[in-house]
């Protein structure tokens, strides 16, 4: 069992599932593709990833260009800042984002749909973060814009000093890159 929150963009989703706990531990549902469906979430997802990161990495903005994915991500451990960019062509909110801490304490998981980039901080010591695609991912496909956008604005929070790749620290600005989807 699940309960869906809507965002500020259209198709974003937060999904907090049931927990049920007591002195052993818990136990949650975390994908159930019935009651996903029921819930207007049709996604058939083909391929789980898996990252570990130290504090302060950042990874992101990144999409793929021909091959979009949607993503359905959470934590399993840790905490993460994790943000959506709306790339869809003609959408009133392209170029806008909605970002939500996901931890290993309040299970959150964010259903980002095709036609978004998407990228996550790390704010606890470690964190280990998983998604679920929908399409397989196409290593000479991908692409990204910079993390620090002015004209996205997305308000990072302070998790220490930033830890990027090259490739990442290196993006252009959306404005610069000209991209967006036909979705």
């Amino acid at each position: 069992m699940v309960e869906i929150i809507k965002t500020s963009i259209e198709g974003v989703l937060i999904i907090e599932p049931k927990v049920f706990g007591d002195a052993r531990g818990y136990f949650m549902e975390t994908y159930n593709q019935r009651e996903f469906h029921e819930k207007g979430i049709t996604n058939i997802f083909v391929q789980d990833n898996q990252s570990r990161s130290k504090k302060g990495v950042l990874r992101g903005l990144h999409f793929q260009k021909t091959y979009p994915q949607a993503k359905l991500v959470r934590v399993l451990e840790g905490e993460v800042f994790d943000v959506a960019v709306d790339l869809r062509e003609g959408s009133s909110t392209y170029g806008k984002y909605v970002g939500v801490y996901l931890s290993d304490k309040n299970n959150r998981m964010f259903l980002i749909p095709k036609g978004f980039a998407h990228g996550f901080l790390v704010c606890s010591e470690t964190a280990t973060f998983v998604y679920k695609c929908d399409d397989f991912y196409h290593p000479e496909d991908e692409g990204g814009i910079a993390y620090n956008d002015p004209d996205i604005g997305i308000s990072w929070p302070d998790c220490g000093e930033l830890l990027l790749s090259e490739k990442d620290a290196n993006r252009k600005t959306l404005k610069e890159s000209g991209i967006f989807f036909k979705c």
